[in-house]
């Protein structure tokens, strides 16, 4: 494979992932939206962070209802506390990314 080759695919996969995140953003900034829509869109990071949560500590089962992955689980206790005391979002992330792997290397 030629360097030419490698750098282009870079190139294009960057485009490819900027434009869907990107350039909604530029547009809705040009558009005056009603009051209404914008409560709505107030809701949507809160749904999705919802979302991505249960998704990671809920494991799906081909029958009944799904099972609680413990360790995930546990996890989410010290980074809900801490992201409810500093309501910062790094400090949250590094405190639920440190826990997950004390939890892992001691109990899993």
């Amino acid at each position: 494979m030629s360097n030419n080759y490698v750098l282009l695919t870079i190139l294009g996969c960057s485009i490819v992932t900027w434009i869907p995140r990107i350039l909604p953003f530029l547009i809705s900034k040009r558009v005056d939206f009603p009051e209404w829509f914008l409560r709505f869109l107030s809701y949507i990071p809160i749904c999705i962070l919802t979302a991505l949560l249960f998704q990671s500590i809920l494991e799906v089962q081909a029958t009944g209802f799904p099972k609680v992955k413990t360790l995930e689980a546990l996890s989410c206790i010290p980074t809900l506390l801490v992201a409810i005391r500093t309501k910062d979002l790094m400090k949250t992330v590094v405190v639920g990314i440190v826990t997950i792997a004390l939890l892992r290397i001691f109990l899993g």
